[in-house]
């Protein structure tokens, strides 16, 4: 079974929201087939997995909301299992009606029958429609895609009203971000989740074009919110620590009353990932993950490239933000890069960390900076390299590891001068670990 992933974007979403576009026959279709999902989906007992046309109707399969998670643990091949269920539910939910079936049989599910009054469409806007009636009653996984965090340093320590007037301005500045981007024929159709103390944010659409967009949307909000600091008075506008990283995630929508939610969440590894890595870092830095992905399409997309090559590909794209307006003044250029040290032969490489969290699971991170030309002004964002923490010494110099979860540890040795390490012993001395205390 092989479905590809077709990323949605924001011209397709409008074309599918315009009423005129679908006749009331095929309206009146879609009104009844979210009555029966409705029904059937019973305030999240159950989900919706995948559907096929039928000449009366569709065949749509529903599993209990536990079922995905007992079956991935069924048996000795439960990774054959789950990779099963994640191919299934990526992409589009359409399928053939021997494609349903074989499913079915997989599942042991049968397919659920739902009659329409007349033959569904096969209109590409009464098809994204069902799509789009199916994912919200069902759970989706993506397979790759860029995701921020951004949040609130030392939140809990403010006022009610303070933390308020924080999130309302991280909020706006959200929003003064998109509207700089769009100005420049760039539209992030991002869509956020709060964690209380900050916000998890994605684009909608899917594929390079629109990761790219969402790290430049990452590096607008980072200098808004440091220029709307510099004219602010008290504490009005938060100090942030932000993130980004690609990969994984599930989505889905929680019940909300009677019935599923307009906004979805996500969870999954690069959720997981970023709130690790932003667990241990310090205020106003910018981390950005280690990750392998595609930078091109068409013939291109099966090329994946790493981080260092990613950001030096957003680097080169900055230029088409010149002339922006920022805290009254005009952008000349703007710049980004990893931090770098000298490798054993004298070559500068990105410096690579390895951050371990309290549960003793490592992973990797970079340090980025942001440089901004406006007027006769620079202004430089993220941690300098002296607040960096210092190079891990020689393998023989290093006494025997007494690590304890919860603290950073020493890199192994790299395989290659690129992958050079570093750790963060040196932020962890200014930091307190998590302790309860009589």
């Amino acid at each position: 079974m092989t479905k590809p992933d077709k990323p949605a974007t924001a011209s397709q979403d409008n074309a599918s929201n315009r009423g005129d576009a679908i006749s009331l026959v095929q309206r009146g279709n879609l009104k009844t087939l979210e009555k029966t999902l409705r029904k059937q989906w019973r305030l999240g007992q159950n989900i919706v997995l995948c559907w096929s046309a039928d000449e009366r109707g569709l065949l749509v399969i529903f599993v209990p909301h536990y079922f995905l998670g007992n079956y991935c643990a069924l048996g000795e091949d439960n990774k054959g299992n789950e990779l099963f269920i994640r191919e299934l539910i990526s992409g589009d939910r359409r399928m053939t009606r021997e494609e349903m079936f074989e499913v079915s049989d997989r599942l042991q599910i049968s397919p659920t029958f739902i009659k329409l009054d007349t033959p569904l469409s096969e209109e590409p806007q009464v098809l994204q429609q069902v799509e789009q009636l199916i994912r919200r009653y069902g759970l989706s996984y993506v397979e790759s895609r860029a995701v921020l965090l951004f949040d609130i340093v030392e939140f809990s320590l403010y006022t009610p009203f303070e933390q308020a007037s924080q999130l309302n301005s991280l909020s706006y500045t959200l929003n003064s971000a998109y509207n700089k981007l769009l100005a420049r024929g760039i539209e992030v159709n991002f869509a956020r989740t709060t964690t209380g103390d900050g916000y998890y944010i994605w684009n909608r659409s899917l594929g390079p074009e629109a990761n790219l967009d969402l790290f430049y949307f990452m590096l607008l909000v980072v200098a808004d919110n440091a220029a709307a600091r510099s004219a602010s008075r008290g504490n009005t506008v938060p100090v942030i620590r932000s993130g980004f990283h690609i990969g994984g995630h599930y989505e889905l929508y929680q019940a909300e009353g009677i019935n599923p939610t307009v906004f979805s969440y996500i969870v999954g590894d690069v959720t997981i990932e970023l709130a690790r890595m932003l667990e241990l870092a310090a205020a106003e830095q910018i981390l950005v993950g280690d990750f392998s992905t595609q930078l091109g399409e068409g013939a291109l997309s099966t090329a994946k490239v790493s981080t260092q090559a990613f950001v030096a590909a957003c680097n080169r794209g900055l230029e088409s933000l010149a002339g922006l307006q920022l805290a009254g003044k005009t952008v000349g250029s703007l710049g980004c890069s990893l931090s770098e040290h000298a490798d054993e032969t004298g070559e500068q490489v990105p410096r690579r960390f390895r951050i371990t969290d309290k549960h003793g699971l490592s992973r990797f991170a970079y340090n980025l900076r942001l440089s901004i030309n406006a007027g006769d002004e620079k202004f430089q964002l993220g941690l300098d390299e002296h607040q960096l923490p210092g190079h891990a010494a020689p393998a023989e110099q290093q006494p025997a590891s007494n690590a304890v979860p919860g603290q950073n540890e020493e890199a192994p040795p790299p395989a290659t001068a690129e992958a050079i390490i570093d750790d963060f012993a040196g932020l962890l001395k200014k930091r307190h670990g998590s302790i309860v205390e009589e």
